[in-house]
């Protein structure tokens, strides 16, 4: 019998886990200065895929079409309350939905990334911290992008 070709690898193909973007705030420190953005870290799973901008609220997350994206947040003081209450993007791009983890109040966002990108697209991260009814949106903006590609690598 003759050997069979090897498929190639598809680059559409989905990931075994969802892109994961973890937002730390310190809602304390942005609560007594009124400042979100140097009080905001964000984080996200895919920093083997080219994601730049760790713990900065300028994120930048390599995403590509079909992957899963799922935002939530910890704060850095245990006892402030802080939720993530929204997220604004284009949605051509992705449309968040908020969800709560079964039995608990605590919430998280799902999104499916809809288009390959070409150019990064931001967004913005709204937040409910203490007992302040009014959200904190960071001035910042956190952005989605495409894969590198060699030709942006400069090879």
């Amino acid at each position: 019998m003759p050997p069979r070709n090897k498929q190639p690898e598809s680059r559409t193909a989905k990931p075994t886990r969802p892109v994961t973007i973890t937002a730390v705030v310190d809602p304390v420190a942005a609560l007594a200065s009124e400042n979100l953005d140097d009080n905001l870290y964000i984080y996200d799973t895919n920093k083997t895929a080219g994601s730049t901008g760790f713990g900065t609220p300028a994120l930048h997350s390599r995403v590509r079409k079909g992957d899963t994206l799922l935002w939530n947040v910890i704060p850095l003081e245990c006892e402030t309350y802080v939720s993530l209450a929204g997220i604004e993007i284009d949605p051509r791009v992705a449309e968040p939905t908020q969800k709560v983890y079964p039995g608990t109040d605590i919430v998280f966002w799902t999104a499916e990334v809809k288009q390959d990108l070409t150019e990064p697209v931001p967004y913005r991260l709204s937040f409910l911290l203490g007992t302040v009814s009014t959200p904190f949106t960071a001035t910042a903006r956190p952005a989605l992008a495409g894969p590198v590609t060699e030709e942006k690598e400069g090879r």
